[in-house]
Protein backbone atom coordinates (compact mmCIF):
# COMPACT_ATOMS: atom_id res chain seq x y z
CA UNK A 1 0.00 0.00 0.00
CA UNK A 2 1.80 3.26 -0.87
CA UNK A 3 2.05 6.07 1.36
CA UNK A 4 -0.80 8.73 2.30
CA UNK A 5 -1.81 11.40 0.26
CA UNK A 6 -0.72 14.82 1.14
CA UNK A 7 -1.24 18.45 0.55
CA UNK A 8 0.99 20.30 -1.25
CA UNK A 9 1.75 22.10 2.28
CA UNK A 10 1.97 18.61 3.39
CA UNK A 11 4.71 17.54 0.73
CA UNK A 12 6.43 20.87 1.29
CA UNK A 13 6.80 19.56 5.02
CA UNK A 14 7.78 16.55 4.74
CA UNK A 15 9.41 15.85 1.36
CA UNK A 16 11.12 19.13 0.86
CA UNK A 17 11.93 19.82 4.47
CA UNK A 18 10.03 22.84 4.70
CA UNK A 19 8.85 24.65 7.99
CA UNK A 20 5.46 25.47 8.87
CA UNK A 21 4.57 29.22 10.54
CA UNK A 22 5.15 29.59 14.11
CA UNK A 23 1.84 29.12 16.50
CA UNK A 24 -0.08 28.02 13.40
CA UNK A 25 -0.23 24.10 13.70
CA UNK A 26 -2.86 22.16 14.47
CA UNK A 27 -1.11 20.27 17.53
CA UNK A 28 0.97 22.62 19.20
CA UNK A 29 -1.95 23.44 21.79
CA UNK A 30 -3.36 20.13 21.92
CA UNK A 31 -2.83 18.17 25.31
CA UNK A 32 -4.86 14.74 24.80
CA UNK A 33 -3.88 11.46 25.68
CA UNK A 34 -2.55 9.36 22.22
CA UNK A 35 -0.03 8.76 19.90
CA UNK A 36 1.20 11.19 17.43
CA UNK A 37 1.97 8.76 14.23
CA UNK A 38 3.74 10.33 11.01
CA UNK A 39 1.36 11.93 8.55
CA UNK A 40 3.15 10.00 5.52
CA UNK A 41 3.51 6.47 6.63
CA UNK A 42 1.51 6.26 9.74
CA UNK A 43 4.81 5.33 11.81
CA UNK A 44 4.27 6.00 15.80
CA UNK A 45 6.79 8.38 16.41
CA UNK A 46 5.38 10.10 19.83
CA UNK A 47 3.18 8.96 22.90
CA UNK A 48 1.02 12.27 24.09
CA UNK A 49 3.16 12.16 27.53
CA UNK A 50 6.35 12.80 26.03
CA UNK A 51 4.65 16.23 24.90
CA UNK A 52 5.20 19.46 27.01
CA UNK A 53 4.73 23.48 26.39
CA UNK A 54 8.15 24.97 25.24
CA UNK A 55 6.54 28.11 23.95
CA UNK A 56 8.33 27.83 20.51
CA UNK A 57 5.01 27.53 18.30
CA UNK A 58 5.93 23.72 17.55
CA UNK A 59 4.72 20.80 19.32
CA UNK A 60 7.57 19.68 21.50
CA UNK A 61 8.12 16.29 22.85
CA UNK A 62 11.18 15.33 25.13
CA UNK A 63 11.03 11.54 23.81
CA UNK A 64 10.29 9.57 20.40
CA UNK A 65 9.13 5.74 20.93
CA UNK A 66 12.21 3.41 20.21
CA UNK A 67 12.93 3.12 16.61
CA UNK A 68 10.78 5.84 15.75
CA UNK A 69 12.82 8.75 14.78
CA UNK A 70 16.05 8.99 12.97
CA UNK A 71 18.36 12.00 13.76
CA UNK A 72 21.20 13.61 10.99
CA UNK A 73 22.72 17.04 11.12
CA UNK A 74 20.98 19.27 8.99
CA UNK A 75 22.05 20.95 5.52
CA UNK A 76 23.10 23.95 7.77
CA UNK A 77 25.73 22.07 9.93
CA UNK A 78 24.49 23.62 12.90
CA UNK A 79 21.30 22.12 13.94
CA UNK A 80 19.96 18.46 13.96
CA UNK A 81 16.95 17.40 12.05
CA UNK A 82 14.36 14.41 12.91
CA UNK A 83 13.10 12.37 10.29
CA UNK A 84 10.68 9.36 10.67
CA UNK A 85 12.68 6.23 10.51
CA UNK A 86 10.63 4.35 8.71
CA UNK A 87 9.54 7.01 5.53
CA UNK A 88 12.88 9.63 5.87
CA UNK A 89 9.83 12.09 6.14
CA UNK A 90 10.56 15.59 7.63
CA UNK A 91 9.90 16.24 11.42
CA UNK A 92 11.50 19.35 12.15
CA UNK A 93 14.65 19.78 15.06
CA UNK A 94 15.89 17.99 18.28
CA UNK A 95 17.60 20.41 20.42
CA UNK A 96 19.86 19.00 23.75
CA UNK A 97 20.44 21.26 26.98
CA UNK A 98 17.94 24.05 27.04
CA UNK A 99 16.48 22.61 30.43
CA UNK A 100 12.94 22.47 29.48
CA UNK A 101 12.27 19.16 31.33
CA UNK A 102 14.28 16.31 33.01
CA UNK A 103 15.72 14.62 29.72
CA UNK A 104 16.29 18.09 28.55
CA UNK A 105 15.73 17.21 24.97
CA UNK A 106 13.25 19.07 22.99
CA UNK A 107 11.64 17.40 19.68
CA UNK A 108 10.40 20.43 17.89
CA UNK A 109 8.04 19.05 15.53
CA UNK A 110 5.85 20.13 12.34
CA UNK A 111 1.88 19.62 13.07
CA UNK A 112 1.96 19.33 8.80
CA UNK A 113 4.18 16.21 9.82
CA UNK A 114 1.91 14.05 12.06
CA UNK A 115 -1.35 12.88 12.97
CA UNK A 116 -2.67 12.77 16.36
CA UNK A 117 -4.63 9.11 17.27
CA UNK A 118 -6.98 9.85 20.36
CA UNK A 119 -6.32 7.17 23.53
CA UNK A 120 -8.42 4.18 22.49
CA UNK A 121 -8.30 5.35 18.64
CA UNK A 122 -7.13 1.74 16.27
CA UNK A 123 -3.40 2.88 15.00
CA UNK A 124 -3.46 2.47 11.12
CA UNK A 125 -0.93 0.22 9.86
CA UNK A 126 2.38 1.25 8.64
CA UNK A 127 2.60 1.82 4.87
CA UNK A 128 5.33 1.56 2.48
CA UNK A 129 6.09 3.61 -0.44
CA UNK A 130 4.61 0.54 -2.57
Amino acid sequence: MPYNQLSPEEERVIVDKGTERAFTGEYEKLFSPGTFICRRCNNPLYSAEAKFKSGCGWPSFDEEYPGGVKRHVDADGRRTEIVCAHCGGHLGHVFEGEGFTEKNTRHCVNSLSIRFIPEGGDLPPVLDAG
